[in-house]
């Protein structure tokens, strides 16, 4: 049985930028790196992996791995966006402390069942802050909100649009 999410990877340009906008903006420790020299399919590199650890022990972790091409671009919030969880006071303040750093901000967009704002790191990729508001449990219970009934239904209609443009 999967116990929780240990950490996700993403590439970076640049490891020490990166800890700049996660530790020093954001406040996510740096606990852990791991220098690679060789593959284990034995290809020789430089590649440095980062890991910063969240409260409930949990890690983003980055690659910058200079001799590997990867197309960095500004990742659209539907494409990409990491969302990590906030008290609701922490909006505001990292709102205010967003703009008064220069980095890209925009929130707070309200989603009925969360609040977010939203940032872009050093990278391209979208940063988003989120805290619950009441009725979230509600929201997120498959039990009554319909989750699996609105999935099938879109997949029935995009197959019926599909056998129509045929």
């Amino acid at each position: 049985m999967i116990k929780g999410l240990h950490h996700n990877a993403y590439r970076c340009r640049d490891s020490e930028q990166t800890r700049q906008f996660y530790e020093d903006f954001l406040g996510l420790r740096l606990a852990g790196t791991l220098e690679i020299k060789e593959t284990k399919s034995g290809r020789k590199t430089d590649t440095l992996h980062t890991f910063y650890e969240l409260d409930d022990g949990s890690y983003l972790a980055f690659f910058e791995a200079p001799d590997m091409a990867f197309e960095f671009k500004r990742q659209h919030d539907y494409d990409l966006h990491i969302a990590l969880e906030v008290e609701e006071p922490t909006l505001n303040d990292m709102m205010a402390r967003g703009k008064a750093s220069g980095i890209e901000t925009r929130g707070i967009s309200d989603h009925g069942f969360i609040r977010s704002i939203y940032f872009r790191d050093p990278n391209g990729y979208v940063i988003e802050l989120t805290a619950k508001t009441p009725g979230h449990e509600q929201a997120m219970d498959p039990a009554t909100n319909g989750a699996r009934a609105k999935l099938d239904q879109w997949s029935a209609q995009k197959l019926d649009e599909s056998k129509a443009a045929r």
